[in-house]
Protein backbone atom coordinates (compact mmCIF):
# COMPACT_ATOMS: atom_id res chain seq x y z
CA UNK A 1 0.00 0.00 0.00
CA UNK A 2 1.24 3.50 -0.78
CA UNK A 3 0.15 6.65 1.01
CA UNK A 4 0.58 10.32 0.14
CA UNK A 5 -0.49 13.13 2.47
CA UNK A 6 -0.66 16.89 1.87
CA UNK A 7 -1.83 19.74 4.14
CA UNK A 8 -2.87 23.26 3.10
CA UNK A 9 -3.84 26.21 5.31
CA UNK A 10 -6.85 28.12 3.98
CA UNK A 11 -7.69 31.53 5.52
CA UNK A 12 -11.47 30.93 5.46
CA UNK A 13 -13.42 29.29 8.29
CA UNK A 14 -14.10 25.54 8.40
CA UNK A 15 -17.82 25.75 7.59
CA UNK A 16 -17.22 27.62 4.33
CA UNK A 17 -14.33 25.36 3.27
CA UNK A 18 -16.39 22.23 3.95
CA UNK A 19 -19.37 23.70 2.09
CA UNK A 20 -17.30 24.44 -1.03
CA UNK A 21 -15.60 21.02 -0.86
CA UNK A 22 -18.88 19.10 -0.60
CA UNK A 23 -20.69 21.02 -3.37
CA UNK A 24 -20.34 18.27 -5.97
CA UNK A 25 -22.10 20.13 -8.77
CA UNK A 26 -19.68 23.05 -8.29
CA UNK A 27 -16.51 20.97 -8.66
CA UNK A 28 -16.00 21.67 -12.40
CA UNK A 29 -16.10 25.42 -11.64
CA UNK A 30 -13.22 25.39 -9.14
CA UNK A 31 -11.21 22.29 -10.06
CA UNK A 32 -9.65 23.04 -13.44
CA UNK A 33 -8.94 19.35 -14.12
CA UNK A 34 -12.59 18.32 -13.59
CA UNK A 35 -14.54 18.38 -16.84
CA UNK A 36 -17.84 17.04 -15.51
CA UNK A 37 -19.63 15.46 -12.57
CA UNK A 38 -22.41 12.94 -13.14
CA UNK A 39 -24.55 11.98 -10.16
CA UNK A 40 -25.66 8.45 -9.43
CA UNK A 41 -28.99 9.19 -7.78
CA UNK A 42 -29.33 12.22 -5.52
CA UNK A 43 -27.03 15.20 -5.84
CA UNK A 44 -26.82 15.83 -2.10
CA UNK A 45 -23.62 15.04 -0.21
CA UNK A 46 -23.49 12.39 2.52
CA UNK A 47 -22.35 8.89 3.35
CA UNK A 48 -23.19 6.68 0.38
CA UNK A 49 -23.30 9.52 -2.18
CA UNK A 50 -21.95 8.33 -5.53
CA UNK A 51 -20.81 10.21 -8.60
CA UNK A 52 -18.64 9.86 -11.66
CA UNK A 53 -16.03 12.55 -12.15
CA UNK A 54 -14.31 13.07 -15.49
CA UNK A 55 -10.88 14.67 -15.22
CA UNK A 56 -8.39 15.82 -17.82
CA UNK A 57 -4.92 14.39 -17.25
CA UNK A 58 -1.69 16.29 -17.98
CA UNK A 59 -1.44 14.82 -21.49
CA UNK A 60 -5.00 15.90 -22.29
CA UNK A 61 -6.47 12.41 -21.87
CA UNK A 62 -9.87 12.22 -20.17
CA UNK A 63 -10.40 9.68 -17.39
CA UNK A 64 -13.66 8.98 -15.56
CA UNK A 65 -13.63 7.64 -12.02
CA UNK A 66 -16.50 6.48 -9.85
CA UNK A 67 -16.36 7.97 -6.37
CA UNK A 68 -18.37 7.16 -3.27
CA UNK A 69 -18.49 8.88 0.13
CA UNK A 70 -17.52 6.20 2.63
CA UNK A 71 -17.76 8.42 5.71
CA UNK A 72 -18.52 12.04 6.48
CA UNK A 73 -18.55 14.11 9.66
CA UNK A 74 -19.75 17.63 8.85
CA UNK A 75 -16.98 20.26 9.06
CA UNK A 76 -14.42 17.65 10.20
CA UNK A 77 -13.90 14.63 7.96
CA UNK A 78 -14.71 13.17 4.57
CA UNK A 79 -13.57 9.78 3.28
CA UNK A 80 -14.01 9.10 -0.43
CA UNK A 81 -13.40 5.67 -1.95
CA UNK A 82 -12.67 4.92 -5.59
CA UNK A 83 -12.23 1.46 -7.06
CA UNK A 84 -9.48 1.57 -9.67
CA UNK A 85 -7.94 -0.73 -12.24
CA UNK A 86 -5.60 -2.99 -10.29
CA UNK A 87 -5.83 -0.84 -7.16
CA UNK A 88 -8.45 0.70 -4.90
CA UNK A 89 -8.06 4.24 -3.59
CA UNK A 90 -9.21 5.87 -0.39
CA UNK A 91 -8.96 9.65 0.08
CA UNK A 92 -9.36 11.01 3.58
CA UNK A 93 -9.88 14.74 3.98
CA UNK A 94 -9.72 16.35 7.42
CA UNK A 95 -10.81 19.91 8.14
CA UNK A 96 -9.41 21.48 11.33
CA UNK A 97 -9.82 25.04 12.59
CA UNK A 98 -6.58 27.01 12.89
CA UNK A 99 -6.52 28.39 16.42
CA UNK A 100 -3.21 30.28 16.57
CA UNK A 101 -1.04 32.44 14.36
CA UNK A 102 -1.81 34.79 11.53
CA UNK A 103 -4.32 32.39 9.94
CA UNK A 104 -6.31 32.03 13.15
CA UNK A 105 -9.93 31.36 12.23
CA UNK A 106 -8.86 29.65 9.04
CA UNK A 107 -8.82 25.96 8.17
CA UNK A 108 -6.09 23.35 7.86
CA UNK A 109 -7.16 20.83 5.22
CA UNK A 110 -5.24 17.57 5.04
CA UNK A 111 -5.79 15.05 2.30
CA UNK A 112 -4.40 11.55 2.55
CA UNK A 113 -4.53 9.23 -0.46
CA UNK A 114 -4.05 5.53 0.10
CA UNK A 115 -3.58 3.19 -2.85
CA UNK A 116 -4.24 -0.47 -2.18
CA UNK A 117 -2.92 -2.76 -4.95
CA UNK A 118 -5.38 -5.52 -5.85
CA UNK A 119 -3.31 -7.55 -8.33
CA UNK A 120 0.20 -8.96 -8.39
CA UNK A 121 1.06 -6.72 -11.35
CA UNK A 122 -0.03 -3.58 -9.52
CA UNK A 123 1.98 -4.63 -6.46
CA UNK A 124 5.05 -5.13 -8.67
CA UNK A 125 4.62 -1.75 -10.39
CA UNK A 126 4.03 -0.05 -7.05
CA UNK A 127 7.31 -1.44 -5.76
CA UNK A 128 9.35 -0.18 -8.73
CA UNK A 129 7.59 3.08 -9.56
CA UNK A 130 6.17 4.02 -6.15
CA UNK A 131 8.40 7.05 -5.55
CA UNK A 132 7.72 8.63 -8.93
CA UNK A 133 3.99 8.00 -8.65
CA UNK A 134 3.92 9.42 -5.11
CA UNK A 135 5.55 12.68 -6.27
CA UNK A 136 3.08 12.98 -9.15
CA UNK A 137 0.11 12.33 -6.85
CA UNK A 138 1.46 14.77 -4.26
CA UNK A 139 1.63 17.51 -6.90
CA UNK A 140 -1.94 16.80 -8.03
CA UNK A 141 -3.24 16.84 -4.44
CA UNK A 142 -1.48 20.17 -3.80
CA UNK A 143 -3.05 21.65 -6.94
CA UNK A 144 -6.51 20.49 -5.83
CA UNK A 145 -6.07 22.03 -2.36
CA UNK A 146 -4.77 25.26 -3.91
CA UNK A 147 -7.86 25.35 -6.14
CA UNK A 148 -10.07 24.75 -3.09
CA UNK A 149 -8.39 27.68 -1.30
CA UNK A 150 -8.95 29.95 -4.32
CA UNK A 151 -12.62 28.91 -4.57
CA UNK A 152 -13.13 29.54 -0.85
CA UNK A 153 -11.55 32.99 -1.10
CA UNK A 154 -13.85 33.86 -3.99
CA UNK A 155 -16.91 32.57 -2.13
CA UNK A 156 -15.92 34.48 1.04
CA UNK A 157 -15.41 37.68 -0.94
CA UNK A 158 -18.76 37.26 -2.70
CA UNK A 159 -20.52 36.64 0.65
CA UNK A 160 -18.96 39.76 2.17
CA UNK A 161 -20.00 42.01 -0.71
Amino acid sequence: MSTVSVTRAIPEEVGLVFQVFTDLSGRPAWLSTVESVEFDGKASFGTGSRWRETRRLMGGELVTEELVVAEVVTDQLCVIASPGVGADYRMTYTFAPIEVGRLRGGTAVTTRLEGIPQTMTSRFLSFFFGGLAARTVEGALREDLDALATACAGRAWTSAA
